[in-house]
This record gives C-alpha cells, structure tokens and sequence, in this order.
C-alpha cells in the first residue's frame, strides 16, 4: 500500500516544551537580545563578536534540549505515512527524535559557513569566534537566515506543500514570511490541522481542523485523529 504524504511544517511553538524560547514570547526580545542586533545582517556588521556569542550560546541551549513527546511523536507517524518536516526551527530535535525527512528553513545551528558566501556549509558543534576563517577567508558565521535574508530552501518546501494529501502546522504564528504562506501552497482539497495553544487567525482555509492544544498534546490528539483508519 502506497503511503500518504503528510507534510507537517513546525516553528518555535513545538521546541518551546524543550525549554527553547522564541524571541516571539517577549516583545521582540530574544533571551533579552534585540532580535535586529543579533538576527539581522546589519546586526552582524555592526557587531560580530556579540552576534557569535548569542548563537554560541543557542547551540549550548539545543545540545542541552531534548526532544519532547511531540518531536517523538511526529516521528513515528513515519510508520504510518511518508512524512516530511519542514520547520523554521533551527535546532535539531526533530531529527534526534527520529524523522528522517527534515528540511530547514531558517538553516541550522549546528552549521556554519562564510560570510562572503551561502555555500558550502561546515558542520560545528562547539563556538565559532570572530577570526575562524573559511577557506574563502571570509569569516564563519552559523549558517543561519537571518531577517532579510532570502530563504533558499522555500522553493523546496512549497513545492513539498503542493503534493502533501494530508499538511499540518503546529507552533507557528503564521506570521513570518514566506513560511506562512506555505498552508496557501496546499490544494484545496487536502486535509489539513493546525496545533497551536492559540490558533493564528486565518481565513479562507478549506478543510481546516483545528486542535487547540500545546504541541505534545495536540500531536497526539493529531496522532488519534490520523490513525483512526488504520
């Protein structure tokens, strides 16, 4: 029996149950960071040294994490559906949790590159200091999309999105482009649920369910839903 593709694009909301917070839960400060100082290419120019100590830090907060019941629980889905993670989140809790599809949108904190170029990346698993040159020259930065930046991989995703039978969303606001824009990729036909403890405020989506629940317990209230067929 050919598997459904189920498509299930994550953001902040699912890691939050890991203890890693968005800049989203405090007015536009991230772990008392100004999103625009540490975030941002300008931020970067401005101040180097001070944007590879705040993602230092935030690659010691995700090695510390471990994956909740809804990491954990979108992957064993995979026994029952093709799955495909699309996620905003730059950690990588849905891969230790065991999804072997997993693309990233907003890149990866457990990678770097140079600042002259996108490619090619480099693995990095402790700090990156201001003088570790690329073999370009240019100096290593995480390989992250910043605000302003393009998002290379949302070809990919959308395209993802256009051939899901079943797409879900959990933990996002729905706000950030263009990963929000992702559910309008969906074919009006498809089923598709969105997790949130506060559902974002959409309009004129056909074949909307809605679970309004945290992440672990609405991937599993998902998981009954889903499931009940087989």
């Amino acid at each position: 029996m050919k598997l459904k593709k189920l498509v299930v694009l994550t953001g902040a909301g699912i890691s939050a149950e890991s203890g890693l917070r968005t800049f989203r839960d405090s007015d536009g400060l991230w772990e008392g960071y100004d999103v625009t100082e540490v975030a941002s290419p300008e931020g970067w120019r401005h101040d180097p040294a001070l944007v590879l100590d705040f993602y230092n830090m935030r690659r010691k907060n995700v090695a510390d994490a471990q994956p909740n019941a809804a990491h954990l629980g979108l992957a064993e889905l995979e026994k029952y559906f093709e799955v495909q993670i699309v996620t905003q989140n730059i950690d990588d809790l849905h891969e230790r949790a065991g999804s072997a599809n997993v693309l990233h949108l907003h890149g990866e904190i457990f990678k770097m590159r140079s600042d002259r170029s996108v490619k090619p990346s480099y693995e990095i698993k402790n700090a990156i200091h201001l003088g570790d040159k690329a073999p370009d020259g240019g100096q290593l930065r995480p390989d992250i999309v910043w605000f302003g930046e393009p998002v290379p991989m949302i070809g990919p995703a959308a395209r993802l999105a256009a051939d899901a039978d079943i797409f879900v969303v959990i933990g996002t606001s729905l706000v950030v482009y263009p990963a929000a824009g992702l559910i309008e990729e969906v074919p009006a036909s498809v089923p598709k649920y969105i997790i949130d403890k506060t559902i974002p405020q959409i309009r004129n989506i056909p074949g909307l369910v809605t679970i309004e629940m945290p992440a672990t317990t609405g991937v599993a209230e998902l998981r009954r839903l889903l499931i009940a067929d087989f």
